[in-house]
């Protein structure tokens, strides 16, 4: 009698384990679904601004490589920031 084995042993450190991990993965949701881990939520704001950089940024690469001229540059640019 008393005996009950090894595997009670070890039952008595597993469960505030997997309780503190659980809770980690609670909150975890929690803050991606209120936005305040960047990487696992899609903002439609900051996605926009990347997509603005993008195109200022090839716009600047094309007449850079000369494959438009200063007038062509000038009107997509101004028309680029007409979209904002």
């Amino acid at each position: 009698m008393g005996w009950h084995g090894p595997g009670y042993a070890m039952a008595g450190w597993a469960w505030p384990v997997m309780g503190l991990f659980w809770i980690a993965v609670i909150v975890l949701i929690v803050l991606a679904m209120r936005g305040v881990l960047p990487g696992l939520t899609t903002n439609d704001q900051s996605a926009t601004a990347y997509h603005r950089y993008d195109a200022f940024a090839i716009l600047d690469e094309r007449f850079a490589r000369g494959e438009i001229d200063t007038a062509e540059y000038v009107e997509r640019k101004r028309a680029l920031r007409a979209k904002r």
